[in-house]
């Protein structure tokens, strides 16, 4: 595990740079909104935890606050079977945040279709469709008509059951495509942090 310490500024250049190179796919490629500024009143600025560099970009983690704020942006390839999620689908990678942490995410649709975003608990087999969240918020707006290409989407949770998730897009026929990563609340993790299971 690699901890680097990074500020705001850094983190909003390091996400530009990384949706440049996955928005080679469907539509102009956009900049993905920054992350907000800390709290003047805070002494701790946040930290980046990441095991691989093309996921130091969208994850900040402020132990101090208990608080997770991830970056999402949906973007596909020319041929692929399904959009991406930062880069990665089908549970080729694992968001692990610990039990009663604050997640925060801002999310964005870079590909050419409507997508959302969706906090569902692992089942048996994945979806159709997106349907209730497992926590309160914890999803886009328009989760099965999905948000047009473009929008933005910013919600706040705080993950207080531990077990295993989905972050699926919602859309009919979306998640079984593959557009989907995974979600741990582990009650016994000290901080948030993302771990790449396989290459995209």
């Amino acid at each position: 595990m690699i901890q680097m310490r990074y500020s705001i500024r850094a983190v909003a250049t390091m996400t530009a740079l990384v949706s440049s190179m996955a928005c080679a796919g469907h539509g102009p490629s956009r900049r993905s909104a920054p992350l907000s500024e800390p709290d003047p009143g805070s002494d701790s600025s946040p930290t980046v935890t990441a095991s691989s560099p093309d996921s130091s970009a969208w994850l900040a983690v402020d132990s101090a606050a208990r608080t997770a704020t991830l970056l999402f942006e949906v973007t596909a390839r020319a041929g692929g079977p399904s959009a991406l999620i930062n880069g990665y689908r089908a549970g080729q990678v694992q968001v692990v945040i610990p039990l009663g942490w604050t997640v925060k995410w801002n999310w964005r649709n870079a590909d050419s279709t409507p997508h959302s975003l969706v906090v569902m608990v692992q089942r048996e087999k994945i979806p159709l469709e997106g349907g209730r969240s497992a926590f309160t918020n914890a999803m886009t707006r328009m989760v099965t008509a999905g948000l047009p290409p473009g929008q933005t989407d910013q919600t706040t949770f705080v993950a207080d059951e531990a077990g295993w998730y989905w972050l699926l897009c919602g859309v009919p026929d979306h998640a079984l495509q593959g557009e989907w990563i995974e979600l741990r609340v582990d009650p016994e993790a000290k901080t948030a942090t993302v771990k790449v299971k396989a290459r995209p």
